[in-house]
């Protein structure tokens, strides 16, 4: 029985998660010639049968803390990927598999043609991840930064203790620079963690997630 959702021809999205009542979850694989690379960190095995038949896993990235959990230990023994996590949550990711390669908080694009968006504010080392599909279209990882509200809105959370709202408002900012064509969350509410969106739509989701952060 099949357990990946095609989005594209080039991204994949694992089964549902849910971590909490009201709260969900997925992974997203993306294919490519020089390796493929799996965004977020789903909670179990079960996709790993066809993860394997779409070739692999050749690098991992967790946008912050919370996406780390036992399955990045099967995750590493089954496709020996290379795990890439923000340095400043190094300590409590590393608790639950290595991190082979520390993001610090700064806007870069590495090998694998993934670009960083360091974007502080739900956690301190948050950070969203920008690439150009096979077809040309950007697809924007937010992690948890911003996420589908359920409603037809986006939203933000700055975790109590944890996290910052002038971070967060900064780092919304940041993302309101960015022109992507496809907006992935990691949590969501709802239905679904994707939306499609043009130039219009997109600010509209910046204003919408900038008016959740509290004053």
């Amino acid at each position: 029985m099949a357990t990946l959702t095609k989005i594209r021809d080039d991204l994949f999205q694992t089964r549902m998660d849910s971590p909490f009542p009201g709260l969900t979850t997925h992974a997203y694989l993306w294919r490519r010639p020089a390796g493929n690379v799996l965004f977020y960190c789903p909670a179990g095995d079960a996709d790993f049968e066809e993860i394997e038949e779409l070739g692999g896993v050749s690098a991992q990235y967790l946008s912050h803390l919370d996406e780390a959990g036992p399955n990045l230990t099967r995750i590493a023994e089954r496709f020996g990927r290379r795990l890439h996590a923000p340095a400043a949550e190094l300590e409590p990711i590393a608790e639950h598999g290595r991190v082979d390669v520390a993001l610090d908080a700064v806007r870069q694009v590495d090998g694998n043609d993934v670009e960083a968006l360091p974007t502080p504010g739900h956690s301190p080392g948050s950070t969203c991840y920008l690439v150009t599909g096979m077809g040309g279209e950007r697809y924007l990882f937010t992690g948890d930064t911003i996420f589908p509200a359920g409603d037809g809105t986006w939203s933000t959370f700055v975790v109590p203790g944890r996290g910052d709202a002038a971070a967060m408002r900064d780092s919304i900012k940041l993302l309101g620079t960015v022109e992507p064509d496809i907006v992935i969350s990691s949590a969501f509410a709802g239905e679904t963690a994707i939306e499609t969106v043009d130039a219009a739509r997109w600010s509209q989701i910046v204003d919408q997630a900038m008016a959740s952060v509290a004053a």
